[in-house]
C-alpha cells in the first residue's frame, strides 16, 4: 500500500486534500461499502461529498448507463437535442416539477456545483441590471471567482489571489446569538438611504450551510428572506448542490418551508451516479438569456441524464422522504448520546435529515474523532470555519443495521478522543 500511495506523493499535485484524511487506495464500492486494496472495508458516512445519495453502483442505474453505451448512444453533444436529454427533462418535469407546481425552466450549465451558481449569479445581474449579491457568513458556494466572492470561508477566499468584490455578507439564521434578528437588519439595510448599502442584485443561500458547519435555517427563517426578497425585487436562488437531491429529507431541501425560489443550483447528486451534471432552475420571466449568452463544452453530459433520469425513481412516491427523516432521527439521538457523555468537548448537535454533524469546541477534537473513526472503518470528514464539525453525510439508501454500525464506531471514536484530550489537559505526576 506504501508503495501504491507513493504514486500519488510522486506525481499528483500538492493540493490533493481528501486523500490526506483517508490515505489509501480504493477499487470497489457498492451502496453504503467502499473496499481499499489492501482488503479493507469501510462504511461510507461522506458519499462523495453528498454526491452519492443513492450509494455507489446503483443497479438501476448501472444497468441504464451500460446500456446506453452498448448501443452507442450520444455521449457528448453541448446543448444539441439528444434522446437521453430529452427523456431526462420529460421525466424531471413530470416527476419533480409538475407535483410541486412548479414551472421552473432547466438551464444547464457546465457540470460542476460551482458552474450553477456562477450561472446563477450571472443571470440575477442581468434580470436586474444591477451588480451586489448578498451572501450570508459561513456560505460555501463552490471554488471559482464568482463562487467564492458569495463564500464566506477565509482560507477559501484566500486561494483566490485577487480582491473578491461585488458581495454583501449578512449574518445567517443564528449566527449571532442573543436574539439578534438577521432579516430585520438587512431589511433595514435596504430600506436605510444611509446603509452604504447598494439595491442587489439578487440573494444566494443554502438552507443548511454543508461546509460551513451543518448550520440549518429554519423554515421560519427561510419563509421570511424569500417574503423579503419578493418586496424589494430581489431574485433569491437557494444554492441546493449539497442540501437537494433528498438529502434533508424531500427533493429540495427549501419545501417544508413553503417557497419557491427565482433560481435553484442543483449538482451533486442530480446525476444520481456520481457523473458530473448540474442545471440551474429558473423562473420563466427569468430566463432572459439570448442563445449562446452562457454556454459550455461540458452542459450536455449525455451519460449523466441516463442515470439521472434512472434515479428519478425513488421520487415517484414519499417514501424515500419518509426514510430520510426516520434514519435522520436515529443519527440525531445518537449524536445527541454523545454530546450528554462529554460536555467537556463543548458539542453541538446539528443538522436536518441525513446531512448532520456534532461541532466540537475543543481545537481539533473534530479532526481526531474523523480520524480514529477511518482508522475502525467508517469514512467521514469535517466541516466548518475551524473544521470544528464532526460530519455525516451517509447515502440515504444506507441499511439501517450498517448505519447504527458506523454511529457505535463513531461514538467509539468521539470516546477515545475525549480521553486522549482528558489525558494530555492531566497535569504530570
Amino acid at each position: 500500500m506504501t508503495a501504491t500511495l507513493d504514486v500519488f506523493d510522486r506525481h499528483e499535485s500538492a493540493v490533493r486534500s481528501y486523500i490526506r484524511s483517508f490515505p489509501t487506495v480504493f477499487t470497489t464500492a457498492k451502496g453504503h461499502l467502499i473496499h481499499a486494496e489492501d482488503g479493507r472495508q469501510y462504511i461510507d458516512f461522506f458519499a462523495g461529498a453528498g454526491a452519492l445519495n443513492y450509494g455507489h453502483n446503483d443497479d438501476g442505474m448501472k444497468a441504464a448507463l451500460l446500456d446506453y453505451i452498448a448501443n452507442d448512444g450520444i455521449t457528448h453533444a453541448l446543448d444539441m437535442g439528444t434522446s437521453a436529454k430529452a427523456r431526462f427533462l420529460e421525466r424531471f418535469h413530470e416527476v419533480i416539477l409538475a407535483p410541486r407546481g412548479m414551472e421552473h425552466r432547466v438551464l444547464f450549465p457546465g457540470p460542476t456545483g460551482t458552474n450553477a451558481v456562477e450561472t446563477a449569479l450571472k443571470l440575477a445581474r442581468k434580470v436586474t441590471g444591477r451588480e451586489k449579491i448578498v451572501s450570508f457568513t459561513n456560505a460555501f458556494h463552490g471554488m471559482t471567482l464568482g463562487s467564492l466572492a458569495v463564500t464566506g470561508n477565509a482560507f477559501k477566499r484566500g486561494g483566490a489571489g485577487l480582491p473578491l468584490d461585488n458581495t454583501v455578507f449578512m449574518p445567517f439564521a443564528d449566527f449571532i446569538d442573543g436574539g439578534f434578528d438577521s432579516l430585520d437588519y438587512l431589511e433595514r439595510m435596504l430600506a436605510g438611504g444611509g446603509s452604504g448599502m447598494d439595491m442587489p442584485a439578487g440573494v444566494i443561500v443554502e438552507t443548511v450551510q454543508g461546509e460551513g458547519g451543518i448550520n440549518a435555517a429554519s423554515f421560519g427563517w427561510l419563509k421570511r428572506l424569500n417574503d423579503l426578497c419578493a418586496r424589494w425585487d430581489l431574485p433569491l436562488i437557494v444554492d441546493d448542490v449539497q442540501a437537494g437531491c433528498g438529502r434533508t429529507g424531500p427533493f429540495f431541501s427549501f419545501e417544508p418551508a413553503g417557497i419557491k425560489p427565482d433560481i435553484v443550483c442543483l449538482s451533486k447528486s442530480i446525476s444520481g451516479y456520481g457523473l458530473p451534471m448540474a442545471l440551474v432552475l429558473v423562473r420563466p420571466d427569468m430566463d432572459v438569456f439570448s442563445p449562446g449568452e452562457h454556454n459550455g463544452t461540458f452542459r450536455g453530459n449525455a451519460t449523466a441524464f441516463v442515470t439521472a433520469t434512472e434515479a428519478l425513481r425513488f421520487w415517484t412516491d414519499d417514501a424515500l422522504s419518509r426514510e430520510v427523516e426516520r434514519k435522520g432521527a436515529i443519527i440525531e439521538e445518537a449524536l445527541t448520546a454523545m454530546a450528554t457523555k462529554h460536555p467537556q468537548l463543548q458539542p453541538e448537535v446539528r443538522g436536518r435529515g441525513l446531512m448532520r454533524g456534532i461541532a466540537l469546541g475543543v481545537e481539533g477534537a473534530a479532526d481526531q474523532v474523523c480520524a480514529e473513526a477511518f482508522a475502525n472503518g467508517v469514512i467521514m470528514e469535517t466541516s466548518g470555519p475551524d473544521s470544528e464539525v464532526a460530519k455525516l453525510l451517509p447515502p440515504l439508501t444506507i441499511p439501517e443495521d450498517a448505519l447504527r454500525e458506523g454511529l457505535d464506531i463513531m461514538a467509539r471514536a468521539v470516546d477515545t478522543v475525549a480521553a486522549r484530550i482528558a489525558g494530555a489537559d492531566r497535569p504530570a505526576a
